[in-house]
């Protein structure tokens, strides 16, 4: 039996098979959640919405899956980037254990300011972010409380991937 299902959100121009979302999986199979990576090239692609895609439409997805999720069990939305912007919004909306997000927007252009549920929450940031200054992920999460890891490394966070996952496994070993 499952211990709880994690939805695993890749960040905008990725994919589902991106090497973060699956070595967050990797962490959950191993410790006996289940676990799922939407799809949503389809919606970045939308460049007449936003730059960045069609942001609402990803969240209402993203909402729908965890909602269904959350009748069978405990969640934890997971995110890289957009994803981890998509998984705080949804979780104001949808009941989760926990959120774990890598270099997270705060601002998303029209969208609200990022906001999360008042769950375990665990935050993973490049000091050399080139697109989300670090300051402001490090105010965001200082008023929450959130464990944090900053990391020397840029948006991508390629060259710690293992840190990453290890801090998600903390994550769900906590909730």
């Amino acid at each position: 039996m499952s211990r709880g299902h994690c939805i695993l959100s890749h960040g905008f121009e990725s994919g589902p098979d991106a090497t973060k979302v699956t070595a967050l999986a990797e962490v959950a199979q191993r410790l006996g959640w289940s676990h799922e990576r939407p799809d949503y090239t389809d919606l970045d692609a939308r460049h007449e919405v936003s730059e960045v895609g069609d942001v609402p439409a990803r969240l209402q997805r993203l909402v729908r899956l965890a909602a269904d999720a959350a009748r069978r069990g405990p969640v934890v939305l997971a995110g890289s980037s957009l994803g981890a912007y998509v998984s705080a919004i949804a979780s104001l909306q949808v009941p989760v254990r926990g959120l774990f997000l890598m270099v997270p927007p705060t601002r998303m252009g029209p969208m609200p300011a990022l906001d999360a549920a008042p769950v375990p929450t665990s935050v993973v940031h490049a000091w050399g972010d080139e697109l989300i200054p670090p300051a402001t992920v490090i105010a965001w999460a200082q008023a929450r409380a959130a464990r944090l890891l900053l990391v020397d490394d840029g948006h991508r966070l390629e060259n710690h991937v293992q840190a990453a996952a290890h801090e998600f496994e903390a994550l769900l070993q906590r909730v």
